[in-house]
């Protein structure tokens, strides 16, 4: 037997009633009244600016409520957060964005219960991100999921297996794909008029202080700790694995700077390269330098990943005092081909032919109109309304090959050696050590479905 569709439902029970309507109060982007057009909208991690070591952290959350408020009918009806401290403010942020009182839940399954709630908008920590939105397609909801989509590899399979089975629109977000200017030079290389493109490399050179050292302490009164670490070992509350220090733990950021910020680089490196298969071999070193701190993770990694044609993709990090490379400054990427080379960066590229570097091709958004632009969230809500997944920017499939790149440069850097995958099943070849770290043991009740 066929289901019904939330907004058939309506629809039908409008027209049973007569066209009877309670129209809900004003909302400042808000076109129609008509609940049939409106996408409801929850979101799922809610930080905005907290105080740590480093200064002010802005978090991701009130980066998803600003975007959702610049499109046409859709309104945040949900916010959901482990911190209830948080929801105060964003309540009233809320309001003056949308006109309307969100629902403010803790306990993320209770959120899925809602049959009202179109899309889930996922903007938590690393180790919530595959669960959340693999249970989010069970529910028959859309989602919108932060970068990296997966805390391991084996995570980001699922996540494309859900999204397919359940027929859910599943955004992965990565901003490079949103930029019309990206796009073009995109097709530029993958049009043959850079060349033969022979390798791709990402640097992310971005200084951090170090987090220090913080004992264990009571978890503040409004903090559900248990629901923060969900899937995750269950530890003491330390300041140092809240706030934004969760990146530099193994149980909540497990692709170091390379899913933190060098997956926007190698994410636009493999769509350049147009490879969308994993690497077939592995390389990466590094470590923990500088630093005598509770941070567990490295700071400095450079790794190599090679194709089965041969072409090579490079992804660098550094945390520490270092160079810009390039003239893309501290954070862009490079393709190089046998006529030349190009950088991106996240909204535009730049050419260059030739021995001398002589300038090529430019360009980047400001050369284009603004109603030809748009972001991942716009892009979102255009493909939940349509149903066509080949429109999304950014698939879930393509946000997992991008952050499977950190996860297997990491598990190179675990392991100590240079490791060779196997692209059809997602394994090392012979190298049961290896694929131990391509997923992770789950605390219950949090267990990642079969």
């Amino acid at each position: 037997m066929e289901t019904m569709d939330r907004k058939e439902f309506i629809k039908e029970s409008v027209v049973m009633s007569g066209g009877l309507l309670v129209t809900p109060a004003y909302i400042p982007n808000m076109i129609t009244d008509s609940p049939n057009e409106r996408i409801n909208v929850a979101l799922i991690g809610i930080a905005g600016k907290r105080p740590s070591v480093r200064g002010i952290i802005n978090g991701r959350g009130i980066v998803h409520i600003n975007n959702y408020a610049e499109i046409p009918n859709v309104r945040i009806t949900t916010l959901c957060d482990a911190d209830e401290r948080l929801f105060p403010e964003k309540v009233k942020i809320i309001e003056e964005k949308f006109g309307a009182t969100p629902k403010t839940e803790f306990d993320y399954r209770k959120v899925l219960e809602d049959k009202d709630i179109d899309v889930i908008s996922i903007a938590t920590p690393d180790h919530w991100h595959a669960l959340m939105t693999i249970w989010a397609c069970q529910a028959g909801k859309d989602v919108y999921v932060e970068k990296p989509v997966c805390h391991n590899l084996s995570e980001g399979r699922k996540m494309v297996e859900a999204a397919r089975k359940y027929n859910r629109m599943v955004q992965a977000g990565i901003c490079y794909r949103d930029s019309k200017a990206v796009k073009e030079g995109i097709k530029f290389v993958h049009d043959g008029n850079l060349g033969k493109v022979y390798m791709a490399k990402g640097v992310t050179y971005r200084y951090r202080e170090t987090i220090g050292k913080v004992p264990d302490s009571p978890a503040p009164e409004g903090l559900h700790w248990d629901l923060f670490l969900g899937p995750a070992p269950l530890r003491p509350y330390n300041e140092n694995r809240f706030l934004y220090n969760w990146h530099f733990f193994w149980d909540t950021g497990g692709t170091t700077e390379f899913g933190n910020n060098g997956i926007y680089r190698m994410d636009t490196a493999r769509w350049a390269l147009n490879k969308n298969e994993h690497p077939v071999k592995i390389s990466c070193t590094g470590g923990k330098y500088g630093r005598d701190d509770d941070q567990e993770v490295p700071n400095i990694l450079m790794a190599d990943y090679e194709y089965s044609d041969g072409v090579i993709l490079q992804n660098e990090a550094r945390c520490l005092a270092t160079n810009q490379e390039g003239f893309g400054g501290a954070a862009d990427v490079f393709v190089y081909s046998d006529q030349g080379w190009m950088t991106f960066s996240p909204d535009g590229y730049k050419i260059y032919f030739g021995k001398k570097s002589e300038p090529g091709p430019a360009k980047s958004d400001k050369d284009f109109p603004a109603s030809e632009l748009h972001n991942g969230w716009k892009n979102l809500i255009d493909c939940v309304r349509s149903r066509r997944r080949e429109d999304l920017d950014n698939d879930i499939l393509e946000g997992h090959l991008s952050a499977a790149l950190g996860h297997l440069g990491v598990i190179s850097y675990r392991t100590g050696r240079k490791l060779t995958f196997n692209t059809s099943t997602e394994k090392f070849v012979n190298d049961p050590e290896a694929d131990k770290l391509l997923t992770r043991k789950y605390r219950e009740p949090f267990v990642m479905p079969d």
